[in-house]
């Protein structure tokens, strides 16, 4: 049973707008942070990620909102959104000024991992332009009301950016749902970004306000996502007791995994909706080159599966398989083909294909 009624796709301009920051990744490779003399640059930002998933992967049109200093760094960001398929018509453009001191881009510095050395970044974020976004900012009525949009993402790495971002993300939500845009929300949570505003119970006090305006969640409150064994009882449990507090979400959605090295995982996923819980398979000692980004390679995965008018089982499994193959190749981004994704969910072998 499909809980979603999206609006069709001849009715409107985007298949989903992204809310959300766009960050250069500077890569170490195979090397650490502390130790490399090179990067190799990548383009990531975990609700932006989500719509470049569904552009380059899935052929779906998405755009992205944010903002973005004038400078050589911002036109580099856009000249990979550009690459990746998605629109950048919505990006807002603020002046540069000279040292960042006033507004910059995002950047961060990643090494990813292997055995026993988890994965470990840097951030350099502060005075970004899209943190200071403010409500009013963008034009909501003229994309949701005039261009139209079947769906809009956003999520907690976007509304821990400022004390502004929140409200930014509330209007957009609110604008969403009232012109019959589903509204999708990733409960992410980075520590770096609430460390001096709060921790996790400021953010939990600021993702319980947004709730109320969201159809579909991604991660579910008071669920331990890293179990030692999959468990989808405890999924379900944990899943209606949210679905109690926010009857108004008709999808909850969550990976599973369990990390047995930076390297080597245990992997699944699970979603709640219309009273039944719907599971992947599960993936047990997954090979994993890169994690960062498999969880927003999942929702563009799980996304797509609605917006192609598939049922729920179709979409866990979509995005649990992409996840995992998203998990083989470097960045934050899969280099996934949906022949690829649809024949891992068919349960092919990793065999060369000649």
């Amino acid at each position: 049973m499909n809980e979603l009624h999206i609006k069709s796709d001849a009715d409107c301009h985007w298949d989903l707008i992204s809310l959300g920051e766009v960050l250069l990744r500077f890569d170490s490779g195979d090397e650490r942070i502390h130790n490399t003399r090179s990067f190799r640059v990548w383009d990531g930002g975990g609700e932006y990620n989500v719509a470049r998933g569904l552009a380059k992967v899935f052929r779906q049109r998405t755009a992205i909102v944010t903002a973005l200093a004038d400078n050589a760094l911002g036109r580099l960001a856009e000249d990979m959104i550009w690459q990746a398929g998605v629109d950048s018509s919505q990006i807002l453009w603020r002046e540069a000024d000279g040292t960042g001191a006033r507004t910059r881009n995002g950047i961060y510095y990643i090494e990813r991992g292997f055995g026993m050395r988890a994965p470990a970044s840097c951030f350099d974020r502060a005075n970004t332009a899209v943190s200071q976004l403010q409500a009013g900012d963008v034009d909501w009525n003229r994309i949701f009301t005039i261009q139209k949009t079947r769906w809009l993402h956003t999520g907690g790495i976007f509304v821990g950016l400022s004390e502004s971002t929140p409200e930014v993300a509330r209007e957009a939500m609110k604008t969403a749902r009232e012109n019959g845009a589903i509204v999708s929300y990733d409960l992410n949570y980075r520590d770096s970004l609430w460390k001096e505003r709060g921790g996790k119970e400021a953010a939990n006090e600021i993702n319980r306000g947004l709730l109320p305006y969201a159809d579909a969640v991604f991660g579910v409150t008071d669920f331990d996502s890293c179990l030692s064994q999959f468990d989808a009882g405890k999924f379900h449990q944990a899943a209606r007791r949210m679905n109690e507090q926010f009857p108004n979400l008709k999808v909850i959605a969550s990976t599973l995994r369990d990390v047995q090295t930076a390297s080597l995982h245990n992997f699944g996923a699970a979603c709640f909706t219309g009273g039944e819980v719907f599971t992947a398979r599960e993936r047990e000692n997954l090979d994993v080159l890169d994690r960062v980004g498999s969880g927003d390679a999942f929702a563009s995965g799980f996304i797509y599966g609605f917006l192609s008018g598939k049922n729920a089982q179709y979409a866990v499994d979509c995005g649990a398989a992409h996840a995992c193959l998203a998990m083989t190749t470097p960045g934050d981004n899969s280099m996934a083909q949906i022949s690829e994704i649809e024949s891992l969910m068919g349960g092919e072998s990793a065999n060369v294909k000649r």
